[in-house]
């Protein structure tokens, strides 16, 4: 059985089980190994969110499971991650998967700056985030103070902050067999954005489907059938990020 490491998480506000569709398809196939990074989920807070610091997580992880070289898959935060170690590590990464990411990152915190940190119920966290609560729902957290998310907020914004910028070199870095999955309503990720990637890429190729910057969670069947096709392609173990 092929193997799956998985790190997700622009905004940075969700963790692994966002994933779960994807792993339950992949299921009969491939094992799924999903990683909540610093800052997510379940993982430790952390004294810092720099680029290098999620690049060595991701590597010390992988070492620590021991399974050889692998495809990784990341979304947003994470895509970026996941191109940042499979340009700085290509011995270890077989294929790529990312998601709705470019390699020049433009964040913007103010919708994390605008979360509410704590409300009495679940309910009446969903209600305070309207539309946004289906995509967040699995960070939701309950504390002594009341419903708040699984992050931190000002850990979060530092982030994204450290996110930002021209991330070109470790994108063409990549050796491996790359396919870039981006929403036609997506803010974060634009066509032309994503056709300039590809063409600085010989060799790697786009999935284009009907949904926004979450595609995982826009357009679930289609885009689990884009990764499985994509990976019946590849050889190895798969190692799907944040």
């Amino acid at each position: 059985m092929v193997r799956v490491l998985r790190y997700w998480p622009c905004t940075g506000t969700n963790e692994a089980s966002a994933f779960a569709p994807l792993a339950e398809v992949l299921a009969p196939r491939w094992r799924v190994i999903a990683l909540d990074q610093r800052g997510h989920g379940e993982s430790d807070r952390a004294e810092s969110y720099g680029r290098d610091d999620y690049v060595a997580d991701v590597d010390a992880f992988h070492r620590h499971l021991g399974i050889g070289p692998a495809p990784v898959l990341g979304h947003s935060l994470g895509g970026v991650n996941a191109y940042q170690y499979a340009g700085r590590h290509p011995d270890r990464v077989t294929a790529l998967v990312v998601e709705d990411i470019g390699a020049v990152v433009n964040c913007d915190w103010s919708f994390t700056t605008s979360l509410p940190r704590h409300t009495p119920s679940r309910d009446a966290l969903a209600s305070a985030l309207g539309t946004a609560a289906p995509y967040l729902a699995c960070s939701f957290r309950q504390s002594k103070d009341g419903w708040g998310f699984s992050f931190d907020i000002d850990d979060t914004v530092a982030s994204q902050k450290a996110l930002n910028g021209d991330h070109w070199k470790d994108w063409v870095s990549v050796t491996c067999p790359t396919l870039l999955i981006h929403g036609t309503r997506s803010e974060e990720l634009t066509a032309a954005h994503a056709r300039e990637m590809i063409s600085r890429r010989p060799g790697a190729r786009r999935v284009e489907l009907p949904a926004g910057h979450v595609v995982h969670h826009d357009a679930q069947a289609q885009f689990a059938a884009a990764v499985s096709a994509f990976l019946s392609e590849s050889v190895g173990v798969l190692v799907v990020g944040e």
